[in-house]
């Protein structure tokens, strides 16, 4: 199980909107699991998915989530970031170098539900491990 708090500094406020002062924290997995767990999160009914950032380079996707879900996150094989009660901001352009939006913010809701996110991430989880065990 990897856990990850950081204290990460914020970053300075932008042109956001009121709903997105609060902040967030990012919940990073594997590019695979993350690709199944946003179509597991499309096809929801109700279950909607937040901004979703890729790095290509890195091979991972990151769920936005509300701040403070790093504090009680146990997903095995996932990492959630906290931002040390500062919450990072939104903003069209990617916060990290190298990396870009597969749902930006705007075209998504402005959170993923960290116990949604944490369903969808253990079917995806279960879909792969079946794809894997029929090569």
């Amino acid at each position: 199980m990897e856990t990850s708090q950081s204290n990460d500094p914020c970053t300075p406020p932008s042109a956001s909107t009121a709903a997105d002062d609060a902040g967030c924290d990012l919940v990073t997995v594997p590019a695979r699991q993350g690709l199944e767990a946003v179509d597991i999160l499309r096809r929801g009914t109700g279950d909607a998915v937040g901004p979703v950032l890729h790095d290509d380079g890195g091979g991972t996707l990151g769920f936005v989530v509300p701040a403070g879900t790093a504090a009680g996150w146990d997903v095995p094989g996932s990492t959630c970031t906290g931002t040390g009660g500062c919450g990072l901001r939104l903003r069209p352009e990617p916060p990290v170098e190298g990396s870009d939006w597969l749902l930006p913010p705007g075209e998504a809701d402005l959170a993923t539900d960290p116990a949604v996110l944490r369903r969808a991430l253990g079917e995806a989880a279960r879909m792969i491990e079946a794809a894997d065990s029929c090569r």
